[in-house]
């Protein structure tokens, strides 16, 4: 008995076979895996990628669609602020009228902070040099005394929304 506890175990030639086709058949499964949760990872990220890209679009969109309502309903009041204007150049002599000038003055005032609280600003023409992204040129003079190009009288003011897209042109008179 002695003997056989020394002995080396016997090893049957099929368990061994049957230990190595096990063997490569876990490691063939597991590369599997492997394979299966590295493209699961890639649809995540791809998916990732694409829902943030979704909510940058959305927000882009939505600001569009913000900027093209102010300048639609500012393009539509502008002309009560010209209005506006024109009764404050008028002469007034009597004192009812001089009251009645302040207070359009004072909604003259209110109409351009509501303007500037919408990023609407007025276009700086006069004296400036002719841009016809921002002015519109209706009259030209001859003047050797003006640099070619330079506004010289402003018509109808001009608004640009957020310094990058024009509400209304101004209409201009440009020396030559």
């Amino acid at each position: 008995m002695d003997k056989k506890k020394d002995a080396e175990p016997e090893v049957n030639e099929n368990e061994e076979t049957v230990t190595e086709e096990r063997s490569e058949a876990c490691e063939s499964a597991e590369d599997k895996l492997k394979q299966e949760l590295a493209e699961q990872k890639d649809k995540y990220i791809r998916l990732l990628a694409e829902y943030d890209n979704y909510q940058k679009r959305t927000q882009r969109e939505k600001a569009a669609r913000y900027a093209d309502a102010v300048v639609d309903t500012v393009e539509k009041l502008l002309p009560i602020g010209d209005n506006l204007e024109r009764a404050l150049k008028a002469e007034v002599t009597s004192e009812d009228a001089v009251r009645f000038k302040e207070g359009v003055e004072m909604v003259m005032k209110q109409f351009y902070d509501a303007l500037e609280k919408l990023g609407v600003k007025p276009i700086k023409a006069e004296g400036e040099q002719f841009d016809p992204n921002l002015h519109n040129a209706v009259m030209h003079i001859e003047d050797d005394n003006i640099d070619d190009n330079t506004v010289v009288e402003d018509f109808a003011k001009g608004y640009i929304y957020n310094d990058e897209r024009v509400v209304r042109h101004s209409l201009v008179k440009v020396a030559n």
